[in-house]
């Protein structure tokens, strides 16, 4: 009767085993499936993707019903080798039954399963999701029970439990950035990643083209002398003034010049620039770049004018200057290419003070901080908190930056170096 009793007891602790590694495994799976790759097989139909889906959306109760089970069958499989191992030996069996189980729990139940799960998590979480769903769903009462007693002893204990920390676009970035590590996704690939998530935290003063830099036509000069302005142009839409430059009264694309310049027989004084000019389109500053985006495909424009609160001109963007903060610089045949950042020696590189701070970033994989400047001049001005003079040095987030020209009160030139990590 004994030795039945011994074989049925340690039959009983295998089928446990096997019960620990389901639940373990199960866990690892669970945590670590791509919830992105689900949701893909579920739109083709994978009802097994379904089930991981919804285990997913509720973390917390998933992990209570997986580790019930996993310290229930745990607990078992260790009571009953100890009576096995007493009866054999004793009281000398409680220790041997110990480091027996010991053993077997962590290579068998533990690392074995763990091990399997990671290396196939998304196959191992579908063959496991429904037993582990009925599972949760029947002992959801106590799994209930067990949450509400482990938020209310993290209260007590002064612990916040809202949910998570990361936003769904930060969890998102930091799996780019985190790939991009290992090798899984090349730098430019997570630059036009990193531009789309960016699109909702960037306005359109990011990326305007300044009012200084912005080429515009006095709408006075005889026709002659603004076709002639317009058609030497590499831009193809040219703000119109009158009087001020704060005055703009329309737009010149170059396609409506030329089209009335063919009509009128080739004769610049004949056209009527008030019928050939557009509307110009203002916008605030404030604006979102994915809102802007947006409105540019709504009223199928490229280019709109940007101002401030007070309704003065600030600059003016294009669908191109979005375009490019996703995929990079865009350059065509009429561009005049300007180079903002040049190699001068080996880990030193002459920038241009209006070079944007994200396109640095972007050339040179730096992370200089852009939320109080646009330009590399406006971030050493905002740094320093001062006017730099020529010469002059500063370090700050890591870099070196020269001050090699400066013209009144504007940085044109800087040499910047990357320093050590130690320095």
């Amino acid at each position: 009767m004994t030795e039945t009793w011994i074989l049925i007891s340690l039959g009983g602790i295998v089928l446990l085993l096997f019960m620990s590694a389901f639940f373990s495994g199960s866990e690892t799976a669970l945590t670590a499936v791509s919830r992105a790759r689900m949701l893909q097989l579920e739109k083709e139909g994978k009802h097994a993707a379904r089930r991981v889906t919804l285990l997913t959306e509720d973390r917390e109760r998933l992990i209570g019903g997986i580790l019930l089970g996993n310290n229930f069958v745990n607990i078992m499989a260790s009571a009953i080798a100890t009576s096995v191992f007493v009866v054999l030996f004793g009281p000398a069996g409680v220790p041997y039954a110990t480091l027996v189980m010991t053993a077997l729990v962590l290579i068998f139940s533990e690392v074995l399963p763990k091990t399997y799960a990671l290396s196939n998590p998304d196959r191992f979480a579908q063959a496991v999701s429904l037993p582990i769903m009925l599972f949760v769903r029947i002992f959801a009462p106590i799994v209930g029970t067990v949450q509400a007693i482990v938020r209310f002893a993290l209260r007590l204990l002064g612990a916040r439990v809202e949910g998570p920390v990361l936003s769904s676009h930060d969890e998102l970035r930091g799996h780019i950035d985190l790939h991009h590590q290992e090798g899984g996704v090349v730098k430019d690939d997570r630059d036009m990643l990193g531009g789309v998530l960016d699109l909702r935290e960037l306005t359109v003063d990011d990326v305007m083209v300044h009012r200084k830099n912005i080429t515009m036509i006095d709408a006075g000069l005889p026709p002659g002398e603004i076709v002639a302005a317009a058609l030497n142009s590499p831009h193809t839409r040219l703000p119109l003034y009158r009087d001020d430059a704060e005055n703009i009264v329309g737009v010149l694309h170059a396609r409506d010049l030329a089209r009335a310049l063919l009509n009128a027989g080739g004769d610049a004084s004949a056209i009527d620039l008030n019928t050939v000019m557009r509307e110009p389109w203002f916008v605030p500053e404030t604006t979102e770049l994915l809102d802007q985006l947006n409105a540019f495909r709504e009223k199928r424009e490229h280019f709109a004018l940007v101002v401030d609160e007070y309704g003065a001109l600030m600059g003016l963007v294009t669908l191109e200057d979005i375009l490019e903060e996703i995929v990079g610089e865009i350059e065509d045949e009429h561009d005049i290419t300007v180079e903002g950042v040049r190699l001068e020696t080996e880990g030193v590189w002459l920038i241009d003070g209006h070079t944007p701070i994200r396109d640095v970033n972007r050339v040179l994989d730096w992370d200089l901080p852009d939320e109080e400047a646009v330009t590399m001049a406006g971030l050493v001005i905002h740094e320093s908190q001062t006017i730099p003079e020529t010469g002059q040095v500063f370090s700050f987030h890591g870099v070196r930056f020269e001050i090699v020209e400066r013209v009144r009160n504007q940085i044109i030139l800087m040499r910047v170096q990357e320093l050590p990590e130690e320095a």
